[in-house]
């Protein structure tokens, strides 16, 4: 059997892209096709994601372009890739990332990566970039992008779930408007018993960073409570 970093580059690479042009002008884009990112994810999958152990499954909405759409990690930005995780690269180091600062900090704080990704998994409902204008775009910005992707996104999280071996008692959802499509994704595959929400962490980042210490610590009060 494929290991897992092999298993998630096949789902990865392989995912289609959807009938074009996109509602809205929305633009998608396949990181994963490129050489660079492959060797980063296979070098992060094979480093933190080793042990076959059925891990929990924390799902964002999409890859933004300055975090996991340009390293392939999901909420991982290219300065956390280098110096959080300890995965070399050439990409350029930019200013950090909102959402992967927040998520490194939850991670530390539950034990650092190596200890983090032996238990969660985290990737989006809809894995591919997709931009409006050059700006990030989430999949739910518009009915019609919806209906569009929905295919897609039953696929996403279906293989994600069934080829990365996820937990089926529960999954995660980081962003309360993304959880409510992730629950009626759920609702018609039937893949988890339940659901847990918690607010996305750019938007914390973004709106409540005056309460970044309590935030961080009702992540690790939520993630650390399914370990047990």
């Amino acid at each position: 059997m494929p290991n897992f970093a092999d298993r998630q580059l096949t789902l990865l690479t392989n995912f289609p892209l959807p009938p074009l042009p996109l509602p809205g002008g929305a633009e998608v884009r396949n990181s994963y096709l490129e050489p660079e990112v492959q060797v980063i994810v296979r070098a992060f999958a094979r480093k933190f994601y080793v042990a076959e152990a059925a891990r929990v499954g924390i799902f964002g909405i999409n890859p933004g372009r300055f975090g996991g759409g340009r390293t392939g990690v999901a909420f991982t930005d290219p300065v956390a890739l280098s110096t959080l995780c300890g995965i070399g690269h050439a990409l350029p180091r930019q200013r950090r990332e909102l959402s992967s600062e927040f998520v490194y900090r939850f991670i530390e704080a539950l034990g650092g990566p190596a200890e983090f990704y032996q238990h969660f998994y985290i990737n989006s409902v809809y894995p591919l970039e997709l931009t409006r204008e050059g700006k990030n775009y989430n999949y739910y910005d518009a009915p019609a992008l919806i209906k569009a992707l929905w295919p897609d996104m039953r696929r996403s999280l279906s293989e994600q779930t069934d080829q990365l071996t996820l937990r089926r008692d529960v999954a995660v959802s980081l962003g309360r408007r993304n959880g409510d499509f992730l629950r009626r994704l759920n609702d018609e595959l039937g893949l988890f018993k339940r659901i847990e929400v918690l607010d996305h962490p750019r938007f914390l980042m973004q709106y409540k960073r005056k309460a970044l210490a309590d935030n961080v610590a009702r992540y690790v009060d939520v993630l650390g409570g399914l370990l047990k």
